[in-house]
């Protein structure tokens, strides 16, 4: 990304989280608000919060406590209404469409609930997606995306269409198009959502695994069980971060 500052300089700095890299993600005093009919609604209430390299964590609330709202900011889906947020050193809150387009396409890698992959590309084509946006040249492209597959346990499913894969296979392919671009983040959305019980054990120790090899994960999830496989999990309630915590323990 360019050297984009907000008008007060660069993010600032705090204090490390146990066993975490540089800050990532820097939010100060954000808010969100938006109108429905003639009421104004509230989704984020001056919401301050870090998130550091190779950090693995759960943003967690019951509905409209302003999670999504929350993952949607981080993603670059939307601007805050008031605050600052800083990727990766980089003011972002102030940018305009073009831009935040440009930064969540190197940035960020999306991984959804309902998997959103086009029904009629094969596996290996649904991987590629982010690398054509990106303006990656063909020849580059497949590789990269075979790569990614790989790394999901995939190979062999190439050339299969959604409709001819499990639920764990989607997501797992979903997963592979989020890794594709080498993103700073991947943003997963009830990434298990859709699955069963066993298989969202499968989604999430490959999860545990990326995070293991020092990627950034969040993932917005209402299963109390799932949060609590994250290495930190944020509650939200009314539009604040209500509990911080960092294997059990307060931060």
């Amino acid at each position: 990304m360019s050297d984009l500052r907000d008008r007060d300089g660069v993010a600032p700095r705090s204090s490390p989280s146990k066993g975490a890299g540089d800050p990532l993600i820097e939010i100060r005093s954000v808010r969100y608000d938006y109108r429905l009919g003639s009421e104004v609604i509230h989704a984020l209430r001056g919401v301050d919060l870090t998130i550091r390299r190779n950090e693995f964590v759960a943003i967690s609330g019951p509905s409209g406590s302003g999670k999504s709202t929350l993952m949607n900011l981080i993603g670059c889906l939307d601007t805050p209404s008031a605050g600052q947020y800083w990727l990766a050193g980089q003011a972002v809150s102030q940018l305009d469409e073009v831009e935040l387009a440009r930064i969540r396409n190197r940035e960020i890698g999306f991984v959804f609930q309902t998997f959103n992959l086009l029904p009629r590309a094969t596996s290996l084509q649904n991987v590629e997606l982010p690398l054509v946006y990106a303006g990656v040249p063909r020849r580059k492209r497949r590789p990269l995306a075979e790569a990614a597959m790989a790394q999901l346990g995939l190979a062999d499913r190439r050339e299969h269409r959604p409709g001819e894969l499990s639920g764990g296979e989607r997501q797992r392919v979903a997963i592979a198009r989020a890794l594709v671009n080498r993103p700073s983040i991947v943003l997963a959305d009830e990434p298990t959502g859709n699955l069963d019980s066993a298989t969202s054990g499968e989604i999430m120790e490959l999860f545990e695994e990326l995070h293991r090899q020092g990627q950034t994960l969040i993932l917005v999830t209402h299963e109390a069980d799932i949060a609590q496989r994250a290495r930190r999990h944020l509650h939200l309630v009314d539009g604040n971060v209500t509990r911080d915590d960092l294997n059990g323990e307060r931060l």
